[in-house]
């Protein structure tokens, strides 16, 4: 185990740096100045504009930018914001726990619906149940996040005045009615993602459990005497769940993507919120930082899917 975590950090590595070079090289390339404010402001002489921009090598190769970026990176140091006027480490740390408690939230909402009516709709197909699932599957992940998301403030927050559609981070109460504002103003966020997420899972789950389902050691089991419930439980359950936690991993981008979006929305402030700020402002600092912690949580999650194969299923090897 310890020698397979070891080589698949040895793989990471290298595609870690090889997606930092690319964003790294995207971003640079992109038109926009990031002291293009500085350059229309009469009141900066040149001079400073050209110390500003020597100060912080907009004027090197690209290259050059590079291995100083990563090299300060690899010490600690992610750059400095041109905006926020503060470190990029202090700024991605102040938004990344609303990120990941609002994704985490949702990918648990996703589950929690999904494994059970996709199991459910696989053991009755082409029931009344099944078809209902199905329908609102496809409806569920046909929506965009932010139709659903503006149908949840209309309803929730407008006409029955229920939920806050704007999330704060300044809440006065304390105890328990600061907890409890904190997860009101989470509801509609958390639910947006979780449903968009759990109607696909929905399909993958009930195809896995079906193709499970007809093969021959399910009805060997069954011939056994086993009652349905472990049968399903135990040995069609744990095999379907190999393909879905791939998809789940996988789907890891576009959950980040969806998420940007409904901290949007929602006025979350999030890493994703922290992200279209940085992009509508040229902060290359901070876009370069917030879209390289994404590729190492997608290399994170992926690395934890294959851990779990092992798990699910004990044939799989780690040699």
């Amino acid at each position: 185990m310890a020698d397979y975590l070891l080589r698949r950090l040895l793989i990471a590595i290298p595609s870690l740096l090889g997606i930092s070079a690319v964003l790294y090289t995207v971003l640079a390339l992109a038109p926009g100045d990031p002291f293009q404010e500085l350059a229309t402001n009469p009141n900066v002489p040149p001079e400073v504009q050209e110390a500003l921009r020597r100060k912080f090598g907009l004027d090197d190769p690209v290259y050059v930018r590079y291995v100083r970026w990563l090299t300060a990176m690899l010490q600690g140091d992610w750059g400095y914001s041109f905006v926020s006027r503060v470190d990029v480490d202090t700024l991605i740390l102040q938004r990344l726990p609303t990120t990941l408690i609002v994704i985490g939230s949702s990918q648990i909402l996703a589950l929690l619906i999904a494994l059970p009516v996709g199991i459910y709709a696989a053991t009755r197909p082409y029931s009344i149940f099944d078809q209902i699932a199905n329908t609102l599957a496809f409806v569920g992940f046909s929506l965009p996040t932010f139709f659903t998301g503006l149908l949840l403030i209309l309803v929730f927050s407008i006409w029955l005045d229920w939920l806050p559609f704007v999330y704060r981070a300044d809440i006065a109460a304390t105890g328990w009615q600061f907890y409890w504002e904190h997860i009101k103003q989470s509801i509609m966020p958390v639910t947006v993602l979780g449903l968009f997420q759990g109607a696909s899972l929905v399909r993958y789950v009930r195809s896995a459990v079906l193709d499970v389902i007809r093969l021959d050691y399910v009805t060997t089991a069954r011939s056994k005497g086993l009652e349905e419930r472990v049968v399903i439980l135990k040995h069609v359950v744990r095999n379907a769940l190999i393909p879905v936690v791939t998809l789940i991993a996988l789907q890891m981008p576009a959950v980040f993507g969806g998420a940007i979006v409904t901290e949007q929305i929602f006025r979350v402030p999030g890493i994703g919120s922290l992200l279209i700020s940085s992009m509508l402002a040229n902060d290359t600092p901070v876009i370069m930082a917030v879209t390289f912690v994404f590729a190492c949580l997608v290399v994170l999650f992926n690395l934890i899917a294959d851990i779990l194969y092992g798990w699910l299923d004990p044939r799989i090897s780690y040699c």
